[in-house]
C-alpha cells in the first residue's frame, strides 16, 4: 500500500460476542467492516462459521465474506490484498473501516504486512502433507511442540495447512519459524491502527461455546457439512480445516456419533480459544475491554466505542 490507512481492529475469541459488537460500533462510527476471519471467505460455509446474514449485511457493510468457493483454496496473501483494496474504497467513500474477527495471523498481516520466509517446497510439503493423511494432524502438532513450542502453542492441533508450514520451514531451515518471525514480531505498523479487544472470564467463554454449538446445530450445521461432502468440485484442504467441520465430517462418514462429535468440537473450540489469546498477546497496545456475563451487546458496544475514542 503506498498509502497508510487508518484501521480500527475488533479481535476477541471465537463466540465472545464481537460480531454482534461490531455491528453496532459500526452503525455509531459510520464505518464498514471487513472481516477477519480466515473461513468466513469460504461461500457455502454459513452455519459452522456463524457468518452474518445477508439482510445483515445489507444493513450494515461487510466486506472480505464469500470471497472464494468451499472447493478453492485461499492465503493471507490474498486476504491482505481484498482487506487492503476494500479498506482503500471504504476511506475514499468517507467512510471509517472496522476489522472484527479473530484471526491472529490475518490481523497482523493486515497491520503490519506478510512474514517473508522461505519459499515453498514441493517434495517437503508434499511428504508432510502425505503425513498428516496417514498419521492425522494432531500427530504432526505433537512433533511441532517438540521442535518449536511457540509456533504449536498459536497454532490449533487440527490446523493441517500451518502445522505443515512450520514444519517445512523448519525442515528447510533448520530453524523454528518463531525465530525467523522476530524481526515481522516487532510491531512495525503499516497502517494506523487501533485494537481493541472482547475478554470474557473463561466460565462464561465456555458457557457461550456451549450454547454456540448447540445453536448452529440447530440451525442445520450438520446438512451443510455433508453437503459439502458431496460437492463434486470437492472441498479444499484450508477450508475443510474450519473449526468443527472435521469432527462432522466424520459423523457425517459415520465414524463419529453426533453426541461424539459435538463433545470434540466444544473441545476444540476450548483449545481455538487457548491458541486466539495466545496470538492476542502480539499486540500490546490492545485496549482490552472486559464484559460480564450479562452486559447486553448495547452495553458492550458503548464500551468498544470508548476504548476507540468515538
Amino acid at each position: 500500500m503506498s498509502e497508510p490507512l487508518e484501521i480500527v481492529f475488533l479481535l476477541g475469541c471465537t463466540g465472545c460476542g464481537k460480531g454482534e459488537a461490531g455491528r453496532l460500533v459500526a452503525r455509531r462510527l459510520g464505518a464498514e467492516i471487513i472481516s477477519v476471519d480466515s473461513m468466513k471467505v469460504y461461500r457455502g460455509m454459513d452455519i459452522g462459521t456463524a457468518k452474518p446474514s445477508v439482510e445483515t449485511r445489507r444493513a450494515v457493510p461487510h466486506h472480505v465474506i464469500d470471497a472464494v468457493d468451499a472447493y478453492e483454496t485461499y492465503s493471507v496473501a490474498d486476504f491482505v490484498r481484498q482487506a487492503e483494496e476494500a479498506a482503500a474504497e471504504i476511506t475514499a467513500r468517507g467512510r471509517r473501516v472496522l476489522a472484527v474477527g479473530g484471526t491472529g495471523l490475518y490481523i497482523k498481516a493486515l497491520s503490519e504486512g506478510l512474514f517473508e520466509g522461505p519459499g515453498a517446497n514441493a517434495e517437503v510439503r508434499g511428504a508432510l502433507h502425505a503425513r498428516v493423511s496417514a498419521e492425522g494432524a494432531e500427530a504432526l502438532h505433537g512433533e511441532l511442540c517438540a521442535v518449536d513450542p511457540e509456533a504449536a502453542a498459536r497454532i490449533h492441533r487440527h490446523d493441517e495447512r500451518r502445522i505443515v508450514r512450520a514444519l517445512e520451514v523448519y525442515a528447510l531451515t533448520g530453524r523454528p519459524i518463531t525465530a525467523l518471525q522476530q524481526q515481522w514480531d516487532r510491531g512495525r505498523t503499516r497502517h494506523r491502527c487501533v485494537y481493541v479487544g472482547l475478554r470474557r472470564s473463561m466460565e462464561d467463554q465456555n458457557r457461550r461455546t456451549n450454547a454456540r454449538v448447540r445453536r448452529l446445530l440447530e440451525l442445520g450445521w450438520v446438512e451443510e457439512v455433508r453437503r459439502l461432502l458431496g460437492d463434486p468440485r470437492g472441498w479444499s484442504q484450508s477450508a475443510r480445516q474450519a473449526l468443527g467441520y472435521p469432527e462432522l465430517a466424520d459423523h457425517v462418514a459415520g465414524r463419529l456419533s453426533l453426541a461424539d462429535a459435538v463433545e470434540k468440537i466444544k473441545i476444540s473450540t476450548r483449545q481455538f480459544a487457548k491458541s486466539q489469546r495466545t496470538w492476542f498477546k502480539r499486540f500490546r497496545e490492545t485496549r482490552w475491554v472486559d464484559v460480564s456475563a450479562d452486559e447486553s451487546a448495547d452495553a458492550v458496544a458503548d464500551k468498544v466505542s470508548a476504548g476507540v475514542g468515538a
